[in-house]
């Protein structure tokens, strides 16, 4: 597979904290790669290191295949948490400062941003100062910023910090149609229902230490446990599920459903097959319920941190 962005057993210590331990990631080019944790993880430090804000104390980074050099930050774009527009200059002129720092003439500058402009709605604040914007309205600026020349890669740091629910969906359908046209996209979030949406592949860290790494579906997979849950509708729920506790292992659950239904988890046995389980089950029973089980990227994340506390 051909990766954008290669990190070699990275290591970084400030005084007696490690903030990153041995971590070795892959980044596969033209995708979206989240990069999960929980506060303190060091996730930050991490992409610090690919802007070479800091550098690692061991390991390596390859952008291209060739270790990252200052003059990579061309092709970088990076949206910070926390936002750095300057809050007394004007919209347009600050994103036009900002666009030529990234080696694009005034000219090109100028036609990229009339088209961001245009597509965010964002026109009439050309001749706003920041400080007169909102949070959100402020955002939209930054993003723009961010993408505008075109990097080979993406940054974005909780990029959804600030929007509203419609503006936030804004930004993201624009993230994935940038995956669409080729770009490759870092993606660091606390909202793991957004990893779920938009990720192709993801890594968790905390404290310092890679614990997952791969394609979120393989990820989801692997932690998957052949559970079923199941709605029944039988004539004697309550042996039924006396016979269902002696066969499998099982629990109870709650779903909407029109019917007055035995609602339950069933384990099976790895071995065994959904299909027999279905089969079993319509021998008992009206079957009017049955999905199996899978965790969900936050389920994952809250497993693996607390088993790793």
């Amino acid at each position: 597979m051909d990766h954008i962005l290669v990190a070699e057993n990275i290591s970084k210590k400030f005084g007696e904290f490690t903030a990153l331990n041995n971590i070795s990631l892959e980044i596969p080019r033209g995708s979206i790669f989240g990069l999960l944790g929980p506060n303190g993880a060091g996730k930050t430090t991490f992409i610090r290191i690919i802007n070479q804000i800091t550098m690692p104390d061991s390991g390596r980074m390859l952008l291209d295949g060739h270790p990252l050099q200052p003059k990579d930050i061309q092709h970088i774009g990076y949206l910070p948490e926390e936002r750095g527009l300057y809050k007394s200059m004007k919209v347009g002129e600050q994103a036009l400062y900002l666009a030529q720092l990234k080696g694009l003439s005034k000219q090109e500058a100028k036609a990229r941003l009339q088209y961001w402009f245009e597509r965010l709605q964002i026109q009439d604040w050309w001749g706003k100062k920041i400080q007169e914007l909102s949070k959100g309205m402020a955002q939209k600026v930054q993003f723009v910023v961010t993408v505008l020349h075109q990097p080979k890669l993406l940054i974005f740091d909780e990029p959804f910090s600030g929007f509203d629910p419609v503006n936030a969906n804004l930004i993201k359908e624009e993230i994935l149609q940038l995956r669409a046209e080729g770009a490759t996209i870092l993606f660091s979030t606390h909202r793991m229902e957004s990893v779920e949406e938009m990720c192709d592949s993801m890594a968790l860290i905390h404290r310092g230490n890679k614990l997952l790494d791969g394609k979120v579906n393989e990820i989801k997979r692997n932690y998957k446990s052949n559970t079923f849950e199941v709605g029944l509708l039988s004539n004697d729920p309550q042996n039924l599920r006396k016979e269902l506790e002696e066969k499998f292992l099982i629990s109870s659950t709650e779903f909407k459903s029109i019917n007055e239904d035995l609602k339950l988890k069933i384990q099976i046995d790895e071995q065994a097959s959904p299909n027999d389980l279905l089969i079993y089950l319509t021998s008992r029973a009206q079957v009017n319920h049955f999905v199996e089980v899978i965790p969900s990227v936050n389920d994952i994340f809250i497993k693996t941190v607390t088993s790793n506390a």
